[in-house]
């Protein structure tokens, strides 16, 4: 050969190998410059390890359910063992068949995303991203600043090599199951779903590990496009997609063709239950707990009422579960983010008497009470307010109720005029308001739909186990959504006749006895500067046999007689009804003046209902706790909660105040829950209704052996309320009847009526059955209280 046809060839080769080297020297050169981070940063071998994400911090009742997540990104992580077959199954033989193949790279997928996406412009037939690609984006997302042209199809180039690095890195970090649950605890799937734990719980209301193959291929099929797929608005089209999940399923050997075509043929079954702020269960129990945890120190210049302010303040240096998140920091100095950090808050409620509870509540408010106060609007031309207001003032009542709202506040810092603000609030707006039956689509003015809600009367229920303290039923009202006010532990409302008893343990606790008589007469206190003060019985005519005569305290406190209370308020100082009432429980102020055994005093139910529950524990309180421990993202025990105790009064006391209460219920104003007649409550229970002044509020506190429930109803505003049957035995103590029926009649709740109020070991000689003492003619009053 001669030497220029050696040098021609010389010369070829060298261009030839030049060309055909070229791509990949210019590969190398790209991959070279995105490693050392000139398109932008790659995820360090930290971020690597511990992938950053928003994760729903979980609210888990005391029986492992669910009620509800504090989220971003409604996400919950579960690990691959949680993580049924049949959804692997499906999401492989769909997203990536060649999965357990390859090294985070297909090439064989890269070829045909590189002709249809890169070369022939369609972005939509990429479809050969691994699922260790497609995971890679979800934890480091794409630069989605706006291109054109030749720029987008760079940019796009570009960040596909960044997807295979890290795509790559993220098989050598992590075992390919691993990369299957991370990669399907961070998808979305629609309806606030992200994640396949919140996507079972949303859809099916199951866990992850029972889903089976047609469910797992429906979740799959939404994985693309949730929106398009969701089987709530498109349910033939999610049918579908489905179907062509199953085949694919098919295809791989993971179904027969028997199971492909039984399981193609099923309709879609959704046990659809939506997670959100405003539903679903103990609405009003996690806003409080959001609230609680959230708190930040209180100053005193953040505060209008400066009792509040000393409450709160209290709180934040006694209770370790208010203010958390901002009392204790994580490893980087920051503070705990309930929305972002993935925690898990064990609560003390319990799901099913959470739902009994809701129930409860609802049933009776809806079936009965409001029906009552519906009929009682009709009779007085639709009139919000009772009889005893007159226009002037109701008209006020109303105007202050407007300039309460968010829309006045929105229009005052707007500029708005006041006749601009009455126009406003005067003009029809498309609005879905609050019913019994439903939420009502429908045109109002704003200031008709104030007038409307305060049509609703309202209504609170808490149960708290006494022993542990532990909170087991928490419902703030009829409807979070509509009625945001919690009434267990944010309203306080006078307590009437349910705080008799803290007077009645007084008199126990010094010496007195059930059977001991006193005068049923009215009884009158010097206030001093000449003026004076006489209580009056409620009227009842089946007590007026009674009136003039002696009756034994047992007696007074089960029909809740006036006078009574009176004379055993002339033994004792004012002040030592209130401390021992504080002992008890009772944290709200108290006046301590004569008027204080007949209960005028604002206390919060939930105060109520833990210091009853100082009765059945044996004269030990125990403030109520709701959270028991709170766990990291990973497990680890980052708090521990255990309630405060203090002995309040004896245990023998604390029995004979039982077997006075049980009176209540066995004879007295509570009668109805026990009698065969009406509700019927079996066993050892025992109770105490309230009523204030024109039924304004209506109370009942029911006590069994293992468990203390109370109930408050009553208006928006104390001026509204029902005239007729408005007593507490009428309105509250029919919910807690319904309740604890619900309980008792649940075979797996170990709350039974066969379980009995334990009498102390030593107990002095005290007699309960009053019936054969006899009805004397009482002395004159000045002969009592000389």
């Amino acid at each position: 050969m001669s030497n220029n046809n050696k040098e021609l060839r010389r010369k070829f080769l060298l261009w030839f190998w030049g060309v055909a080297s070229a791509p990949f020297i210019l590969l190398l050169l790209v991959f070279s410059l995105i490693g050392l981070g000139v398109f932008g940063p790659l995820p360090t071998f930290e971020q690597l390890e511990n992938p950053s994400s928003n994760l729903a911090t979980e609210i888990i009742s005391d029986d492992g359910q669910l009620l509800g997540t504090f989220y971003v990104q409604n996400r919950s992580f579960v690990s691959y063992d949680e993580i049924s077959p049949n959804l692997v199954s499906a999401l492989i033989s769909t997203e990536d068949v060649r999965f357990y193949n390859h090294s985070g790279i297909d090439f064989r997928g890269l070829t045909r995303v590189f002709v249809k996406t890169i070369m022939m412009g369609n972005e939509t037939q990429g479809g050969g991203s691994t699922i260790s690609q497609q995971l890679a984006k979800q934890l480091f997302p794409r630069d989605t600043s706006s291109h054109s042209g030749l720029v987008r199809k760079a940019n796009l180039v570009i960040t596909k090599f960044k997807e295979w690095i890290v795509a790559v890195k993220l098989e050598r970090n992590y075992t390919k199951e691993e990369i299957l649950s991370m990669y399907l605890n961070m998808v979305p799937f629609g309806n606030n779903a992200w994640g396949v734990k919140t996507a079972s719980k949303i859809y099916f209301d199951k866990a992850p590990a029972d889903l089976t193959a047609e469910e797992s291929a429906l979740l799959v099929g939404m994985l693309n496009a949730p929106s398009r797929y969701n089987p709530i608005r498109h349910e033939e089209r999610a049918t579908a997609k489905r179907n062509f999940v199953l085949e694919k399923m098919y295809s791989n050997d993971l179904l027969s063709q028997e199971q492909l075509d039984s399981l193609s043929a099923l309709p879609i079954k959704l046990k659809f239950s939506p997670m959100d702020n405003t539903g679903g269960v103990a609405p009003y129990f996690r806003e409080m707990l959001r609230i609680t945890l959230t708190a930040k120190k209180p100053s005193s210049g953040d505060y209008l009422d400066q009792e509040q302010y000393k409450e709160d303040l209290e709180k934040w240096n006694t209770d370790p579960l208010y203010g958390w998140c901002n009392k204790n920091l994580k490893p980087d100095g920051t503070p705990y983010n309930i929305y972002r950090d993935g925690l898990k808050i064990y609560t003390t409620v319990n799901s099913k008497l959470q739902r009994y509870a809701e129930e409860a509540l609802k049933d009776h408010m809806a079936n009965t009470v409001q029906k009552d106060f519906d009929a009682q609007q009709k009779r007085s031309n639709y009139r919000i307010y009772s009889s005893d207001i007159s226009s002037e003032k109701a008209k006020q009542l109303l105007a202050n109720a407007v300039m309460q709202t968010e829309r006045y506040r929105n229009l005052l810092n707007a500029g708005a005029s006041q006749e601009e603000i009455d126009k406003n609030f005067g003009t029809p707006v498309d609005m879905s308001v609050f019913s019994y039956k439903g939420d009502i689509d429908t045109t109002m003015t704003p200031m008709d739909s104030i007038k409307y809600y305060k049509r609703f009367l309202r209504a609170s229920f808490v149960a708290i186990e006494p022993q542990s303290g532990n909170v087991k039923a928490w419902v703030g009202g009829p409807s979070f959504e509509h009625f945001k006010y919690d009434q267990v532990y944010q309203g306080k409302r006078q307590v009437g006749s349910t705080f008799k008893p803290f007077l009645y343990t007084l008199a126990m606790q010094e010496g007195m006895t059930p059977c001991d008589q006193a005068p049923n007469i009215p009884v009158t206190f010097d206030l001093g500067d000449g003026n004076t003060w006489t209580p009056k019985n409620a009227s009842a005519k089946y007590l007026e046999p009674f009136n003039g005569k002696m009756v034994t305290l047992k007696f007074g406190l089960a029909h809740s007689i006036n006078n009574i209370s009176a004379y055993l308020m002339k033994q004792f100082s004012p002040q030592a009804v209130v401390d021992l009432a504080h002992k008890m429980g009772i944290h709200s102020p108290l006046d301590p003046v004569v008027s204080i055994c007949l209960g005028p005093s604002d206390i919060t139910l939930l105060e109520m209902v833990s210091s009853y529950g100082t009765f059945v524990n044996k004269g030990v309180h125990v403030e109520p706790i709701t959270v028991l421990r709170i766990e990291d993202k990973h497990g680890n025990t980052l708090a521990n909660f255990a309630p405060a105790k203090n002995e309040a009064i004896s245990d023998q006391t604390a029995y004979v105040m039982i077997e006075m209460l049980k009176g209540v219920v066995r004879g007295g104003t509570a009668n109805k829950l026990t009698s065969p007649n009406s509700y019927g409550v079996p066993g050892d229970v025992a109770g105490k209704t309230g009523t204030t002044n024109n039924n304004s509020d209506g109370w009942f506190i029911g006590i069994t052996p293992r468990l203390v429930a109370g109930t408050w109803v009553g208006g928006e505003e104390r001026s509204i309320h029902l005239t007729n049957r408005g007593e507490g035995a009428a309105v509250a103590m029919p919910v807690f009847a319904k309740f604890i029926t619900k309980v008792y009649n649940d075979a797996t709740i170990p709350l039974k009526p066969n379980l009995s109020f334990e009498r102390p070991a030593v107990m002095p000689d005290v007699t309960f059955d009053c019936a054969s003492q006899p009805a004397e003619e009482p002395k004159k009053e000045d002969e009592f209280f000389q």
